[in-house]
């Protein structure tokens, strides 16, 4: 499934970008091979793929069953918001299209009260951002990015199963050595919040990035598909 193209917002700026973008969306599906991925989750892992230039995605990224559509529910409601575990993913996310659906960004991770609770109780400042967020509202209904600390998703999922958190979507793509593959593994565990996850080592925070891009792109395919 290729965006359309009369997609305005979510798109390249300007006529070369737009055409540089596309022709690497048909590079990328001419040359990835078979997959197994459906027609709205495709375009998320492609884009993530394009972000990277790693064809390892087709088959690493793997998908709740109702995690687009959860994802695109809370893009088109324009009440939702991302919460991330570091600035670089809110940094990352085009402002023009987020605001476009009313869509705000929240990140606690270099906040005094973070770092000054994560030396006092031995922690990391992601699992303290995690708790800041829960603890001012903002994780129910959110689209959660996690692109680079593991701690951050393994504390997520401690909050949704012990204290109720609900996101509406987690975007679970801690990178690296420690516990990166291990907390992608429990988040899947769950089935009351859809989740979008890199399985192994392999992620970070661009792949967030494109991942969220990618549902954006589909929420207004979707909207200029209603309006004929």
């Amino acid at each position: 499934m290729s965006l359309p193209l009369n997609n305005t917002v979510t798109e390249q700026l300007t006529e070369a970008g737009r055409a540089i973008e596309h022709d690497s969306f048909a590079v990328i599906d001419r040359e990835v091979g078979p997959h197994h991925y459906s027609a709205q989750q495709w375009p998320v892992v492609r884009r993530m793929i394009h972000a990277n230039a790693d064809f390892d995605f087709n088959g690493l990224t793997d998908f709740h069953p109702q995690a687009v559509a959860a994802g695109l529910a809370a893009i088109r409601g324009r009440r939702s918001r991302v919460v991330a575990d570091v600035e670089m993913i809110c940094v990352g996310l085009s402002r023009p299209r987020l605001g476009h659906f009313g869509i705000a960004t929240h990140q606690f991770i270099s906040d005094d009260d973070v770092i000054a609770l994560a030396k006092q109780e031995g922690t990391t400042r992601a699992v303290q951002a995690m708790r800041k967020a829960h603890a001012q509202g903002l994780l129910d209904g959110a689209i959660v990015g996690i692109g680079n600390a593991p701690t951050a998703l393994v504390e997520l999922v401690r909050l949704i199963r012990e204290q109720g958190a609900m996101p509406a979507l987690v975007v679970g793509m801690p990178v690296g050595f420690v516990s990166a593959a291990e907390s992608k593994d429990l988040m899947a565990e769950l089935d009351d919040v859809p989740w979008i996850i890199i399985r192994g080592r392999k992620g970070g925070s661009t792949l967030v990035v494109a991942a969220i891009h990618a549902l954006l792109g589909l929420a207004e395919a979707a909207e200029l598909s209603e309006q004929g």
